[in-house]
């Protein structure tokens, strides 16, 4: 089992399942989102994740037309999204995380809109937009 939350405590989870594939978002909307040059994205199924504590802490924002991104509104951390085209998984914000999820990100996607100020230094894949499938 895995557990996280939001820096302030208020909201907590528990994963009790496999996880999917993690991966680094360069994109722009990460990049505000998340404050930082990227956001590290751990794929969850919605059937594996429990929300134990939080539920009227969490507030969202649609961010885009099938994108919606899920923080506490007390102390703003990012949560998790969820988009309408992949309804039965999140894509969880993985420094939520209290625990080593046993994945590692596999590529950086979003390449072609990264901070400019930002070099990557390791030697993953890199995807000018989303990876192919």
């Amino acid at each position: 089992m895995l557990k996280g939350g939001c820096l302030c405590g208020g909201i907590r989870y528990e994963i009790n399942g496999p996880v999917g594939g993690a991966l680094y978002c360069h994109c722009s909307m990460c990049r505000k989102f998340h404050g930082t040059a990227f956001r590290a994205r751990l794929a969850v199924p919605k059937s594996s994740f429990r929300l134990v504590q939080g539920e009227a802490l969490l507030t969202c924002y649609r961010s885009s037309a099938d994108t919606i991104k899920r923080f506490c509104k007390v102390c703003g951390s990012a949560m998790f999204n969820s988009w309408d085209p992949e309804p039965d998984h999140y894509g969880l914000a993985m420094g939520s995380l209290d625990d080593d999820p046993g994945v590692r990100p596999a590529c950086h996607i979003f390449v072609g809109s990264k901070a400019p100020w930002y070099d990557i230094a390791d030697s993953l894949p890199q995807h000018s937009y989303s990876p192919p499938d």
